[in-house]
């Protein structure tokens, strides 16, 4: 498995992701994500491929974005992750968070953080972030979907 780098060559991957709508109550399509974070540089939006297929999807958004969620200025902010249907129950999602960090010293070398904001009804997804490192220093955020608990990653 590898994390990449969106580039338009792997929209047809992108196309054939599916998520079931009680997964997206959390999480936005990667076609939709795509598409606001086209023309921003604020936003790195990141593929996790594992032989040609498109098995997870992130978005990696820096500077006012984090702002809710952590004051330190080179914390980047992890969103819209998620991991494509037909791959969940694999691991693909631990193996994504444990590549993070490597992937983050090689391309994004400035950033010393990175946090998350997880709804308190997505209990799976609290225990995955612990599992990988993620701590609940007890900050919490109101999202559009209610109450989230902020996690960090240390780099």
């Amino acid at each position: 498995m590898e994390l990449v780098k969106y580039d338009p060559k792997y929209d047809n991957l992108i196309n054939d992701y599916y998520l079931p709508e009680d997964q997206l109550y959390y999480s936005a399509m990667p076609s939709e994500a795509v598409e606001i974070s086209r023309n921003n540089n604020d936003r790195h939006t990141i593929l996790g491929l594992d032989d040609s297929e498109l098995v997870t999807f992130f978005i990696l958004h820096e500077n006012d974005a984090v702002q809710p969620y952590s004051n330190q200025p080179n914390d980047i902010l992890l969103r819209s992750f998620s991991t494509n249907y037909k791959h969940q129950g694999k691991g693909y999602a631990r193996k994504t968070l444990e590549l993070l960090p490597d992937f983050m010293k090689e391309h994004i070398p400035h950033i010393d953080g990175i946090v998350l904001g997880v709804n308190v009804k997505n209990t799976a997804a609290q225990g995955l972030y612990k599992k990988c490192g993620y701590v609940d220093e007890g900050n919490r955020v109101m999202g559009s979907k209610g109450e989230m608990i902020v996690m960090k990653y240390y780099l």
